[in-house]
């Protein structure tokens, strides 16, 4: 069973997603330009709103940094433990998990983790505190010759105990973090506890083309020094401003989890927690109609609502509605981008189901505050609250999760 989630959305004049160079980013649909707000930083911002908004519990969020031994430091500092013990432990209890720590005590890469895991991963350095604290031992000269990398990785690791070694890698089982379930994880020196996404995000694509970036050409005066009359700062941004279609779908058996053995010793999404899986769908489609990225947003306040949200809940394949706009969306005379570029949804979404059929259809919901009249988006609500309700109760049904 899947989630589907359509959402039309014009923004202002604004940046919220850019390149390298600065400029808002892009890209090519239907031999046309287009604006584009990539996946990651809506997921971001997905994330984000679950933390301001308080629709997950903290403990069952994931946290995504390179400063794990800063993080673990804090939680270890007790009975008047040394910061250099603790550093030497959590850095050994680490390389018994392959992750290596650089000149800076930063991780290689980014690591993705949920709040239990990191709060079983601190239990497990204060359960060996001693031994994992231990000065490391001076390698002989001839040893040195020969170290490689690889070498290195494994020597770092044989320093912590055998049971450390084990209880590493099996704590790293996803910890129930509803973000991490729903966007997944790569971990590349432990490729056995990768995190498959249950939730699939779209680029942001706008419905009508983009002929070529505005500039805003900006200057600021130097409030002390009234005596000169020109700029003492000039400086140019590039935005833009678009209708986008913004999709995402939703595995709901990905998402609830269980285990990939009989012994349960592989967990993955929520691990059969099916009331968790339900208030992660909940926040999950609430983040994504109503988050907005941050993206130069003091300059420009882009914080406008979607236009439209319809949803569907199916089985087998999802299916994306961003063919309804390889044509560009024109608006003429007085005509509304986001009023055609509906229309242009509607009449897409018709044409589809006529060619394909909607039996793995479980139910719909749209809402709108356009006022335009739809033939073929079906089952009209009058608020986002429920359509939300519309899809939990045809994702979760009475009795477990569809």
């Amino acid at each position: 069973m899947r989630v589907e989630i359509h959402v039309l959305q014009n923004f202002a004049p604004s940046n919220l997603n850019r390149d390298d160079t600065g400029s808002p980013k892009d890209a090519e649909f239907g031999g046309y330009r287009r604006a584009r707000i990539s996946s990651q930083c809506q997921k971001r911002a997905v994330r984000r709103y679950f933390r301001d908004h308080d629709l997950i519990p903290d403990a069952y969020r994931a946290v995504r940094t390179k400063r794990l031994l800063e993080h673990a430091r804090e939680r270890l500092k007790k009975d008047g433990r040394d910061s250099a013990a603790i550093d030497r432990a959590v850095t050994t209890a680490l390389a018994a998990g392959n992750f290596k720590l650089d000149e800076k005590n930063l991780t290689q890469y980014l690591l993705f983790l949920g709040e239990g895991e990191i709060a079983s991963f601190v239990a497990l350095v204060d359960r060996h505190f001693d031994a994992l604290a231990r000065e490391p031992q001076v390698p002989s000269p001839e040893a040195g010759k020969k170290k490689t990398a690889k070498r290195d990785k494994a020597d770092a690791k044989s320093a912590a105990p055998e049971e450390v070694q084990k209880a590493v890698p099996s704590l790293l089982d996803g910890g129930k973090a509803a973000d991490l379930a729903l966007f997944g994880r790569m971990l590349a020196d432990l490729p056995e506890k990768n995190i498959d996404a249950a939730c699939q995000v779209a680029h942001a694509l706008s419905t009508n083309k983009i002929h070529s970036m505005e500039m805003d050409y900006y200057t600021a005066v130097d409030d002390i020094n009234n005596d000169n009359p020109g700029a003492d700062m000039i400086g140019t941004v590039e935005f833009n401003s678009a209708c986008f279609y913004r999709y995402a779908t939703l595995d709901v058996a990905e998402l609830t989890g269980g285990y990939r053995d009989d012994k349960k010793t592989r967990p993955f999404g929520l691990q059969g927690d099916l009331e968790l899986a339900r208030t992660t769908a909940a926040a999950f489609l609430k983040a994504f109609i109503h988050s907005v990225p941050t993206g130069k947003q003091n300059s420009f306040a882009a914080h406008n609502p979607p236009s439209l949200v319809f949803a569907v809940v199916r089985d087998g394949t999802p299916v994306s509605l961003a063919n309804a706009f390889a044509k560009p969306v024109t608006p003429r005379g007085e005509e509304s981008l986001v009023e055609k570029s509906i229309a242009a949804l509607d009449g897409y979404y018709g044409r589809l189901v006529g060619m394909y059929g909607d039996d793995g259809k479980k139910a719909s919901a749209v809402c709108q505050m356009e006022g335009v009249t739809l033939s073929h988006l079906k089952d009209e609500v009058a608020s986002i609250d429920k359509l939300v309700e519309v899809v939990l109760g045809a994702a979760f049904p009475a009795g477990g999760a569809a």
